[in-house]
């Protein structure tokens, strides 16, 4: 995730809605030839929106309410523009207050209650037509329920034992509702410089972000007190991107820069286990563990295009990266009954400690082709590296598991591509082959804690696909929305025993890369509808689609193939000042699972105490609102 140009090293605690963004930009493939961090898989760009040029002023109102729970209540509003000749500044603020949307068959209780607040002012500095400064500051904070835990039977064919539900519904039992609380504060400052030089501009970018979280998981999803996960996080990045950007000679297209970038991440989790020994007075067993992580990183990149004529473009760039990482992790497995906290305290023993360093080169080669002023053809091979790591959650009994280091991961991306506009709509195609060595997985396992976790390099991969989507106009009001994509993905070769048999052989290779869905499309209508005097009516219908895929390495974790429905009409007044909507989401309320991690038979051997089942976080199901919103 990049935010107004700066790469977020943790995506908790943000808060967007379309009410405060300018755009939204999905890349694919390896990055990092043009801007700040590298990643493999791509990247989502999101642009807040900057004061206007003139005052603006901007309310919005809404609430929505589902099958069970209570309703969910927003507030946004935003305020902006010139404040003096080169100032002006924009404050938006956003406020949600959610009853909860699932019932409790433990206490009759609804789950799912959250109470978010965002404050972000902005102020654009320009003092003169060269050099523009952007500052940015955001402010969030989060309290409410904690994740809701659903029990189905694994994919072992063992239910949960107290309580086991259809994974096609809603219905959870849980003893612990438990809770999350957060708070963030994030800061950027964009300087833009027009410079002579190439006719082009020179752009400083700093971040800094800060996250502390508290939370409380009830994760054997059961209505007795088995498994209960407390965890403390604390998280804070810096970094900074200087960058180049001009043109030469009316050909040749430039940017170069150079990006640094350190994090530190304090995360301490307890596993307070078999309460129902006690008759829930306290846990029987509790296991501390967790670690401190520092990064350091910096990257030098330089991406080139050549305008060969008017139709020819070749496109060539190169990044070379370093990181730095060191640690400090207290076992899980080695902390029992002896309370402790990472972050709270600073107490807890440290068995392992240890740094390391990797550095990458990272390519990219592409052409375009324009076929005509609305077509083009275009062509890349890029190169991504993920660097190595550690795994800051060690909870193996086994003296081999060591918490690290993982080495660095490497994608190869070849992409071709079409793109086209006609008089009625648009037409994007692209096909795409990618391969990925030392692939990195979080490998969870059940065990006799609970879950393990288990950060390995297991496999090398190919993923090859296609996608399509398309914009037509059928008429003057109404458009056709749609987009397909196919995804063909499976292990070259596999370097860990992803199924847990004791052997590393084709019936590993043979399963199916998680959440790699082969089927995902969508279908949509928007209709627009002139009420003469009144205003303007917009309708919309869309359907989305994705294959069932697999959630856990072994393949015994399912996530299940999504169906859904959303439409909402809107009426604009003549002015355009108010707007009245009403909306439904995903009203085929249809479940969704956030995962599907499987859980042991048995959670105790000594007393034989039985668990089975999963912890499969629900997501929530139809929604039907309303709201309004008034533009100044």
């Amino acid at each position: 995730m990049v935010i107004d140009g700066v790469y977020v090293g943790l995506n908790n605690g943000l808060v967007f809605d379309t009410f405060d963004l300018q755009s939204v930009e999905v890349l694919r493939g390896p990055q990092g030839t043009l801007f700040g961090r590298n990643v493999t898989g791509g990247a989502v760009l999101l642009n807040t929106k900057k004061p206007a040029d003139s005052f603006e002023f901007s309310a919005r109102a809404a609430i929505d309410q589902g099958p069970d729970g209570g309703p969910s209540k927003y507030l946004m509003g935003s305020v902006g523009g010139p404040v003096s000749d080169g100032l002006a500044a924009r404050l938006t603020v956003y406020y949600n207050d959610d009853d909860g949307f699932i019932e409790n068959r433990f206490d009759g209780k609804d789950l799912g209650q959250f109470e978010q607040k965002m404050v972000r002012p902005v102020v654009v500095i320009r003092p003169n037509d060269k050099v523009e400064l952007v500052l940015r500051y955001e402010y969030s904070k989060g309290d409410g329920d904690g994740v809701i835990g659903q029990s189905h039977t694994n994919g072992s064919g063992v239910p949960g034992y107290w309580a086991n539900f259809n994974r096609h519904s809603f219905n959870v039992s849980i003893d612990e509702p438990g809770f999350i609380t957060y708070e963030t504060n994030a800061f950027t400052a964009q300087l833009d410089w027009d410079v002579a030089f190439g006719d082009g501009t020179v752009t400083n970018i700093f971040g800094w972000r800060d996250y502390e979280s508290d939370g409380l998981a009830d994760i054997d999803s059961q209505p007795r007190w088995l498994f209960h996960a407390p965890s403390w996080l604390r998280y804070e990045q810096k970094s900074n991107e200087l960058r180049y950007h001009g043109r030469f000679h009316d050909q040749l297209e430039v940017t170069t820069g150079l990006y640094l970038f350190s994090s530190q991440i304090d995360y301490h989790e307890r596993r307070e286990m078999l309460g129902i020994a006690t008759g829930g007075v306290r846990p029987a067993a509790i296991f501390d563990g967790g670690g401190l992580l520092d990064t350091d990183s910096w990257a030098v990149f330089a991406s080139v295009d050549w305008d060969i004529d008017e139709r020819w473009t070749l496109n060539a760039g190169v990044r070379y990266s370093e990181e730095d990482k060191s640690t400090k992790i207290a076992s899980l497995s080695r902390n029992m009954n002896r309370p402790c906290n990472v972050v709270k305290s600073g107490n807890c023993p440290f068995d392992f400690v240890d740094k390391d360093s990797w550095n990458s080169v990272s390519p990219k080669l592409g052409f375009t082709y324009h076929l005509s002023d609305r077509a083009m053809f275009y062509g890349q091979w890029s190169q991504g590296t993920r660097s190595g790591g550690y795994n800051m959650r060690n909870t193996s009994f086994n003296p081999r598991d060591v918490p690290g280091p993982f080495d660095q991961e490497t994608v190869d991306s070849i992409e071709f591509g079409y793109k086209a506009t006609f008089e009625r709509g648009r037409l994007n195609a692209a096909v795409f082959y990618n391969t990925i060595d030392d692939m990195q997985r979080e490998i969870n396992l059940p065990g006799p804690i609970g879950v393990i976790q288990l950060v390995r390099n297991t496999a090398e991969a190919t993923i090859k696909g296609i996608e399509i989507d398309a914009t037509l106009s059928l008429t003057d009001n109404l458009v056709a929305l749609a987009s397909v994509g196919i995804t063909d993905a499976g292990y070259d070769k596999v370097l860990y025993d992803l199924n847990g048999d004791s052997v590393i052989n084709g019936t590993d290779k043979a399963l199916d890369l998680p959440r790699a869905a082969p089927v995902t499309y969508t279908l949509g209508l928007n209709h627009d509808l002139q009420l003469g005097g009144w205003g303007t009516m917009s309708s919309r219908v869309s359907y989305a689609y994705r294959d069932e895929s697999a959630y856990t390495d072994n393949n015994l974790g399912i996530l299940d193939e999504q169906k859904q429905i959303d439409a909402g009409i809107d009426f604009q007044s003549a002015g355009g000042h108010w707007v009245f909507s009403i909306y439904g989401r995903n009203l085929l309320n249809k479940v969704l699972h956030g995962n599907d991690t499987q859980l042991p038979t048995y959670i105790s051997q000594t007393p034989l105490i039985p668990l089975g089942g999963t912890f499969a976080p629900l997501s929530k199901g139809r929604r039907i609102g309303i709201e309004v919103t008034y533009n100044l």
